[in-house]
């Protein structure tokens, strides 16, 4: 008997610590989902994995035969992900018709859709979407953005590994060209995420290709495998333990706040890789001790299905229970997700992967695959198109909008709030009822610039107002643009998402650092007021918690200096909550849907600042809370009209109703 074994028996086909750490990788991800530890980096984790796994069986048939079997390799992506896939995709629609709100429903089809023809995640780049947004906008397919990435890998890995393995051959007689080219989108595609995730970290975040060297990387890891199985087994367990300790602490290091993928991911990343790497050589005492035993066996085993449940169940559970989230809640979910995972391995995945004429005959793996995407697709396709929505209206389609009509319409709103005037068609428009009017910038733009959009009211006219602020500003443009064309007036709006128009200091979650697009964009638009100089500049904004009387004074003297007059608009409430969703769905008690103005007018303290500073450089305050409020409560439904399209920001119809209130003090103000 010899002490060492040979390269080929290190470089085993089953590898308990690769099942160990995909145990390791959803535990991860559920921990992190669900708040029970704040660990990230398990779906990067899971792209090593797949790329060592999928880069060692097709390397290793290229090695065999000199070129890979497309049908037999898709046939078995198609039996292991599929079948799993597709029943969870079905059976979220099925949930979220039952519990979501209706238009949460065709949202949530939309993304299903993206989801079943694995396209997801560039479906999330376009929307901006924030992963890590806790406000009620995140759909039960989020979570498919990842095994999109997977699929689009799995359709041309092999197709550009044979093409590049054939050239190394051809040129070189070996498989440098291979390290070369692995290495080469190692490198950029890491590059395109870190470079990319401060000016559009949605693109950075969901792209595949901001994502694909994780992948690369494990194929990398794949490739020098032969080698690795030669080290010596002491540092071979060494880097192994190593591995995990990076994955542990890097995870634990990177917080909701943290830019990603920037390179924070590179942690994560590299310790997977290292544990893969030291587990090579077959080391006795690596950190497959810790990882290969029979629990972290099973977890690893129905992973798939585990994070495929997860992420719905956490979504979508408030709805099914009809309360906010608890503690014990979130490890319901982790539990009842991982029961479904079970079953649903058991039940789906295993019949698939263990069909003999599925293997024997790899085409029909394919077909089948193939047939399992479309029928899931087309039942999205139905559900989007045909599925009708069950609003909970009250009221006959005949109810007259109206909007507001003084102090008593909305004190009239208030009283009904428990049966709110609403009609099913006001109802199903409000989601997508924004001003039509006004110009707004995105968070990545960093200077104001006028355009023909920007422009309201009676173009051309003596008179300008110009309204500066954030998007709280911007939705007042219907009400605006009436005024204009009803006083004779241009209107110009000067607006940038979550900007406010005072000199204030704003870190944003979702940018994971300083606003700063937010204080240059400020400076330009301060410097184009005072270039064309307004008759009347309103200033209008969501009052923010890190407001100071100094940040306050500064915006303000600089628009006193302008020689215009100032109006000063007092922030609108702020429900907190989607407010068309909660018409929608809140049957038994539409009353909740209005708020009490206690708690819809946030920061008090500071919207009472701004207000004593607007007032100290003489500009005219309007209290918008009467043309919102009455005896207290703030109603989600005002002569007809819904108030919000969103949790914070009223419609434009409604805001069109406004202008008779905003009218005396800007005729006032335009004459002087």
């Amino acid at each position: 008997m010899t002490r060492h074994r040979s390269a080929p028996e290190r470089l085993r086909k089953y590898r308990p610590d690769i099942q160990g750490l995909r145990a390791v990788a959803i535990l991860m991800v559920v921990s992190m989902h669900c708040g029970i530890l704040d660990i990230h980096g398990g779906v990067d984790v899971s792209f090593v994995l797949s790329g060592f796994l999928i880069g060692s069986q097709l390397l290793a048939e290229i090695d065999r035969t000199g070129k890979v079997s497309l049908t037999k390799f898709w046939a078995r992506r198609f039996r292991r992900l599929a079948p799993g896939a597709a029943f969870v995709i079905v059976a979220v629609g099925v949930l979220s018709w039952l519990y979501a709100s209706p238009f949460k429903f065709r949202e949530y089809m939309d993304d299903g859709l993206a989801a079943s023809v694995s396209l997801i995640n560039w479906r999330l780049a376009e929307n901006g979407t924030d992963y890590f947004a806790n406000d009620g906008s995140q759909s039960p397919y989020q979570h498919f953005w990842s095994l999109g990435i997977e699929e689009q890998f799995y359709l041309l890995a092999p197709l550009l590994l044979v093409t590049v393995a054939w050239l190394s051959r051809l040129v070189l007689r070996n498989r440098v060209l291979v390290g070369v080219f692995l290495m080469a989108v190692v490198g950029g595609s890491f590059w395109l995420g870190y470079s990319t995730t401060t000016p559009d970290q949605p693109l950075a975040y969901f792209g595949t290709h901001t994502r694909i060297w994780e992948l690369a990387f494990g194929v990398l890891v794949a490739l020098w495998a032969p080698f690795l199985s030669r080290a010596p087994r002491a540092l071979a367990a060494a880097v192994s333990w190593l591995g995990l300790g990076t994955v542990v602490v890097t995870g634990l290091l990177i917080t909701e706040h943290t830019p990603l993928p920037g390179y924070a991911v590179a942690g994560p990343v590299l310790g997977a890789a290292l544990i893969i790497a030291g587990g090579c050589a077959n080391p006795t005492s690596g950190a497959e001790r810790l990882l290969d035993n029979p629990v972290f066996n099973f977890i690893g085993k129905v992973s798939y299905g585990w994070y495929l449940w997860h992420w719905p169940l956490l979504i979508l559970w408030p709805h099914i229970i009809g309360w906010d989230f608890t503690t014990s809640d979130r490890y319901r979910v982790a539990v009842l997700s991982f029961l479904l995972a079970v079953a649903t391995h058991y039940a789906v995945e295993k019949r698939f992967r263990d069909n003999v004429n599925l293997v024997v005959r790899p085409w029909r793996g394919v077909l089948t695959g193939s047939a399992l995407t479309a029928s899931t697709a087309g039942v999205m396709a139905l559900a989007l198109h045909v599925v009708p929505l069950d609003l909970a209206t009250t009221t006959t389609a005949n109810t007259p909008a109206t909007g507001y009509r003084g102090p008593g319409s909305v004190a009239q709103a208030v009283a009904a709030r428990n049966a709110p005037e609403v009609s099913e068609k006001a109802l199903l428009a409000s989601p997508d009822d924004q001003t039509r009017h006004g110009c707004i910038d995105n968070l990545d733009v960093t200077e104001f610039v006028m355009r023909d959009d920007c422009v309201m009211g009676t173009p051309g006219s003596k008179t300008t107002i110009a309204v500066l602020g954030d998007s709280h500003a911007w939705q007042w443009g219907d009400a605006f643009d009436k005024l204009g064309r009803d006083l004779d007036t241009e209107v110009i709006t000067l607006a940038k998402g979550g900007c406010s128009p005072a000199a204030y200091d704003i870190t944003r979650d979702d940018l994971g650092r300083a606003y700063t697009e937010c204080v240059s964009w400020r400076k330009s638009a301060l410097a184009h007021l005072q270039e064309v100089k307004p008759d009347v500049i309103v200033v209008a904004g969501r009052a923010q918690p890190t407001a100071t009387r100094a940040g306050a004074e500064q915006t303000f003297a600089a628009l006193e200096a302008t020689g215009a007059r100032l109006a000063y608009l007092t922030d609108t409430p702020y429900p907190g909550f989607s407010v068309p969703d909660c018409l929608a769905e809140k049957s038994d008690d539409l009353a909740s849907c209005t708020t009490r103005a206690t708690r819809s007018l946030d920061h008090p303290d500071r919207r009472a600042m701004e207000r004593e500073v607007a007032e100290a450089h003489g500009a005219e305050v309007i209290d918008t809370t009467p043309a919102f409020c009455a005896d207290g409560h703030c109603p989600a439904v005002i002569g007809g009209r819904v108030v919000y399209f969103d949790y914070s920001h009223m419609t434009g119809t409604y805001a069109e109703s406004l202008t008779p209130f905003l009218e005396p003090t800007f005729r006032k103000l335009l004459a002087g």
